[in-house]
């Protein structure tokens, strides 16, 4: 039971990053909150097991409206996610959903929304500007542009809004088909990436969820951007970081965007886009992204090599 704590509605909660948030609320020492998880299935077991936790787990559905409402209604905050991958994938579809809970978060009177946003890409690279291909028409990384564009909703809706800018989960390098390591001919291992000498910010899941935590502890930051990361590498530190966790040497090999869109792999163009815009604007994604915020958020960030020291048999196991 709750009690007297504040309640946080988590958005996405049986997923990768609400779930990351929703764990780390149920695991804090301080108890400083109780969780309300959404879920569009709470007889699933990844409802179930939140459940378990101590979770109060609820129906509620990003495409309705009415049901938003409800869940956010008591709630002192929530966390606000869209899914590109395992939803729709539909930016215009992102930035409905993004705009039916900034609505839904006013109308219940959310003290304190944390919305889990990305750069919209259009403001830095231009529809009509060729350095990248235009996908779906009309965006140059989708999965980026819906959510950058649904900010604007939660600042018409009024609702005290902290939007949170998160990196690159180094557990794509298990999970997202395409992102593993890769052998050549020879069996050797590598890494490749459209980076060039540039730094990537990554960050391990877990960590988003706790640097949430920290931001909902913290006095309202309302109307700020805080990106969260646990390192900014090289192609050649993270293949670096992954060959020691393997016990096997890894090198980076640097790709072009233009070759990268055309590997066969599903979303190869999205992700060729996605690495060539952190590589471009590598000033302005690694500026927006501080690794000493996110400690002071997270005392217990990881670093590269711990998250790979961590996953090392699950690193060997994917090859």
């Amino acid at each position: 039971m709750s009690g007297s704590r504040r309640i946080i509605a988590v958005v996405g909660a049986t997923g990768s990053q609400g779930g990351s948030v929703a764990r780390a609320i149920l695991s804090d020492p301080e108890n400083a909150f109780a969780v309300r998880a959404l879920t569009r299935k709470p007889s699933s077991e990844r409802a179930q097991a939140l459940a378990r936790l101590g979770a109060e787990v609820v129906y509620a559905d990003a495409d309705d409206i009415e049901s938003l409402k409800a869940a956010f209604t008591g709630a002192f905050g929530a966390y606000c996610m869209t899914d590109f991958w395992g939803g729709s994938g539909d930016p215009e579809h992102e930035r409905l959903q993004g705009a039916t809970m900034a609505d839904a978060s006013a109308t219940a009177g959310v003290q304190h929304v944390i919305w889990s946003t990305l750069e919209d890409t259009r403001r830095y690279v231009p529809l009509s500007d060729d350095r990248m291909p235009t996908l779906l028409g009309k965006y140059k990384v989708p999965h980026f542009d819906g959510k950058g564009a649904a900010d604007e909703a939660f600042v018409q809706a009024g609702v005290p809004t902290t939007f949170y800018l998160t990196s690159f989960y180094w557990d794509n390098f298990l999970h997202f088909a395409g992102m593993g390591l890769r052998k050549d001919k020879d069996g050797e291992l590598f890494l490749a990436m459209p980076l060039g000498d540039k730094r990537l910010p990554g960050i391990a899941i877990e960590d988003i969820g706790l640097c949430a935590l920290g931001i909902f502890k913290r006095t309202c930051s309302a109307g700020q951007t805080i990106g969260v990361a646990g390192e900014h590498l090289t192609g050649d530190q993270m293949a670096g970081g992954l060959g020691r966790a393997i016990g096997r040497p890894v090198r980076y090999v640097d790709v072009d965007p233009a070759v990268y869109r055309t590997w066969d792999f599903p979303a190869a163009a999205e992700l060729s886009n996605m690495l060539q815009f952190k590589r471009d604007f590598q000033h302005v994604f690694c500026a927006s992204r501080s690794v000493e915020r996110s400690k002071q958020l997270n005392p217990a960030l990881q670093t590269f090599d711990e998250w790979s020291a961590r996953h090392g048999a699950a690193l060997r196991r994917s090859l």
